[in-house]
């Protein structure tokens, strides 16, 4: 049969990557971006839906019947009803391990950056504040080392696990976190309350779950260290934003480096831009997975699934590891 793949939102993979064909008979559309109320008409007759962002609940599948399969271009699949198409037979694959570099790495420029005062002192530079010291140096800002300092990362898989090489290479003290209200998860894990207590830096690489959503807010920030960072590459809906902003304008923790919001775009209003003329708050347009290298094995490994799949073969399936 010949397949009519529908590529929903496009314009979430860079210009400069190649999106290859795939191999077998079919029918290509892409949209550069899709609203929710051009989905139906955009997908009825798909067979194959390609789809990073684009919410795809049951009310919309349940009208699609030729839809055999729906192949996510990011790893997290939560914009997805993963269950109804479990239970009706759609396949759903995602991507995994493309970020292995590209996310550690924009973690450590945000760790860098915020350990060393790097904004700061660029603006400082800037407005004359050299010359105004009359002399070599000046100590507008606070610098520490990442030697000896404890790293605790919210998330054991690929993405912690690389963060925690890069972090062992710089002389840091590495602990994983047990999930909230969770005891008894082995040796890898350090309670959750320790971490939160005794951490200087705390970076989160764990998917939204129901049971992680809003895990650090007002009660963990008033408990962290004063010099404590936060780093948030993962999804925005991990983090109560009002709560962390409270905390830095307060005081409460030293700085944060965010790559995610919920939603995305923010807007306008978003409690982060209160946040923006500070030197010890960081904010990226969720682009810690975007290296060209990461997205062009995505975009590959994306065709793969699909390939695999109407082969008879189906690979990354949601749910099966």
């Amino acid at each position: 049969m010949s397949h009519r793949i529908v590529f929903l939102d496009r314009d979430t993979i860079a210009p400069d990557v190649t999106v290859r064909r795939p191999s077998f008979d079919h029918e290509w559309t892409e949209y550069g971006k899709t609203s929710a109320d051009q989905v139906l008409e955009r997908v009825m007759d798909a067979t194959i839906i390609i789809n990073n962002k684009v919410n795809l609940r049951e009310d919309l599948l349940k009208q699609l019947p030729d839809l055999k399969m729906i192949a996510v271009a990011a790893t997290g699949t939560d914009c997805i009803d993963v269950a109804w198409c479990r239970e009706n037979g759609i396949t759903v694959s995602n991507i995994r391990g493309y970020a292995v570099n590209t996310v550690p790495e924009h973690t450590f420029a945000l760790m860098l950056a915020l350990s060393r005062s790097i904004i700061g002192y660029k603006d400082d530079v800037a407005a004359g504040e050299w010359q105004k010291s009359g002399q070599f140096c000046f100590f507008n800002h606070r610098i520490f080392d990442l030697a000896n300092k404890r790293l605790c990362i919210m998330g054991e898989g690929a993405l912690g696990q690389s963060v925690a090489h890069i972090a062992r290479a710089f002389g840091m003290e590495v602990i994983f976190a047990a999930h909230k209200g969770v005891d008894g998860l082995g040796p890898l894990y350090t309670p959750w309350d320790e971490c939160i207590e005794t951490s200087d830096i705390f970076t989160l690489h764990c998917p939204l779950l129901p049971s992680t959503r809003n895990m650090l807010g007002a009660a963990e920030f008033k408990k962290m260290k004063k010099e404590a960072i936060v780093l948030n590459t993962a999804r925005g809906g991990l983090i109560v934003e009002e709560d962390l902003v409270a905390a830095i304008e307060q005081g409460e923790i030293a700085g944060a480096g965010i790559d995610v919001t919920m939603p995305e775009p923010p807007a306008d209003d978003h409690p982060f831009f209160r946040l923006m003329g500070r030197s010890n708050f960081i904010f990226t347009p969720h682009v810690a997975w975007a290296s060209h290298e990461a997205i062009q094995t995505l975009a590959d490994q994306m065709i793969d699934n699909v390939e695999n799949f109407v082969a008879g073969k189906p690979s990354n399936i949601v749910g099966e590891f």
